[in-house]
């Protein structure tokens, strides 16, 4: 006898989500306003190129590198638990960022405020999928959840030119009034979601220390790429040695009696897909990003206020992810939404292709246009996807791997942008130069976002061949 599916969510369930809604919210707007603030912060504190490009790296060491690690963490530890714990992490070292007088103090603070991240985020979806039942409560609770965390991204580029415009220093202490407000409430209203089948053995220290140390060599490696001057020995180096200690980390795992990952769980085609499109969405959108603010602040004159308002438009998914994107789900499917958000992604990215010294922003609105509603279309069904098919007990894991894709595919594709259009730009200094090397740069998202369109096509495919009489009721 089957047990009726209930839509509807009540006052406590909506208080749940939005007080995790809120936690993925500060983590995308936190980001976006110190990208907006950085020019203030180097004028301010008298910092070199390598350390103000640090201050961002460290926050991707800190998040790429314990990702994985903080995902199974919520699986034994606790969901709520860490949620909490993390996000007085995360409150505490903004805060220190704010009161930073020197380089290595903010250095500090994002990567650490980057490895609460790392713990928050996996602990925050999972404890979303373990409260909302699969179904069409889980869909919609996913679609806020998505639709909130992306437009932390688009909505910060906006708070942080206004904060900046104030001092750079509000950008670290508008986070801290946040994070204890979403403390406070999720002290209340959060109360653990027990994951059924939840392993009962010890915990993987030698995996979790060869996957932390692997994660954080080859984020470093791939940060590396930002600077060719560095050296390619080195970079080469980093990387192998961050391949060793995956090699030496899957050893592991294959031995251990509780492993940190079982790697069974990469047999699941939706997971793997998820993550790989994840990676590419998220390298599309960071490397468009990047390119555009250049365009807009270096080669048009414009300000950061100005630049933060014209990206403005791609918030929209904000209102569509929660509303349009369920309902699109519910009537095509996960994996036609995703194909059809990713698609309009290329579409976007390749209208900007054309960009010249004097375009209107009329020019470029359809671009954010799409844009927004790629992420509408793109985001949310990624995480339902990341989740697909997998165990309720191993949701923090999956969770765990879709940040990391997340945050490698940001990773890689700032380092992409960055390495295409340095090569590009070779020692030329004019307008004109620059406007061809960003061009050539922007090769790179469209790639990356047809890349994801293709991955998603197998998704379709597979769905295609799946007869209705052997699905799971």
């Amino acid at each position: 006898m089957s047990t009726p599916v209930h839509t509807r969510m009540d006052a406590r369930a909506w208080g749940v989500l939005l007080v995790l809604a809120g936690a993925v919210f500060l983590e995308g707007i936190d980001v976006a306003m110190l990208n907006v603030a950085l020019p203030s912060i180097r004028a301010d504190l008298g910092l070199s190129t390598g350390t103000l490009s640090g201050v961002v790296s460290a926050y991707v060491l800190g998040y790429g590198g314990f990702m994985l690690l903080g995902g199974r963490a919520a699986d034994l530890l606790g969901r709520r638990r860490m949620f909490l714990f993390w996000l007085a992490v995360f409150l505490a070292f903004s805060g220190l960022g704010g009161f930073a007088t020197e380089g290595w103090m903010l250095l500090v603070a994002r990567f650490v405020t980057g490895v609460a991240a790392a713990f928050m985020a996996p602990a925050g979806l999972s404890l979303i999928t373990g409260t909302f039942p699969e179904g069409p409560q889980r869909t919609k609770a996913l679609g806020v959840y998505a639709g909130t965390a992306a437009g932390g991204f688009s909505l910060g580029l906006v708070a942080g030119g206004l904060l900046t415009s104030i001092g750079w220093r509000w950008v670290f202490f508008a986070p801290v009034i946040m994070a204890a407000v979403i403390l406070a409430a999720a002290m209340i209203l959060i109360k653990e979601t027990p994951a059924p089948g939840r392993p009962a053995g010890g915990f993987d220290l030698a995996g979790a220390f060869s996957i932390t140390g692997a994660m954080l060599l080859l984020v470093y490696g791939v940060v590396r790429l930002e600077h060719p001057g560095d050296g390619l020995a080195g970079t080469l180096g980093v990387f192998g040695a961050g391949f060793l200690l995956l090699v030496a980390f899957v050893l592991i795992e294959r031995r251990a009696a509780d492993p940190l990952v079982r790697l069974g769980i990469l047999r699941s085609g939706p997971l793997v897909r998820a993550n790989l499109g994840a990676l590419l969405f998220l390298a599309s959108f960071a490397g468009f990003q990047f390119v555009a603010t250049l365009y807009l602040q270096e080669v048009r004159g414009w300000s950061s206020l100005q630049t933060g308002l014209a990206m403005l438009v791609i918030g929209m998914d904000t209102v569509l992810a929660p509303t349009l994107t369920p309902r699109l789900v519910n009537r095509f499917g996960n994996a036609r939404v995703l194909f059809g958000g990713l698609v309009v992604t290329a579409l976007g990215y390749a209208l900007f292709l054309p960009i010249g010294m004097d375009w209107t922003y009329a020019a470029m609105l359809p671009t954010m246009l799409l844009l927004g509603l790629a992420f509408s279309l793109a985001y949310g069904p990624l995480t339902m996807a990341a989740t697909d098919g997998v165990a309720e007990h191993e949701h923090g894991l999956a969770s765990g791997l879709l940040y990391t894709a997340f945050q490698f595919g940001t990773a890689l594709g700032l380092s992409a942008v960055t390495a295409v259009s340095v090569a590009a730009l070779g020692g030329a200094a004019t307008p004109e130069a620059a406007l061809d090397s960003l061009r050539l740069a922007l090769l790179v998202p469209v790639g990356a976002a047809v890349a994801g369109v293709v991955i998603a096509a197998f998704g379709l495919r597979r769905r295609a061949g799946v007869r209705p009489a052997t699905a799971p009721a």
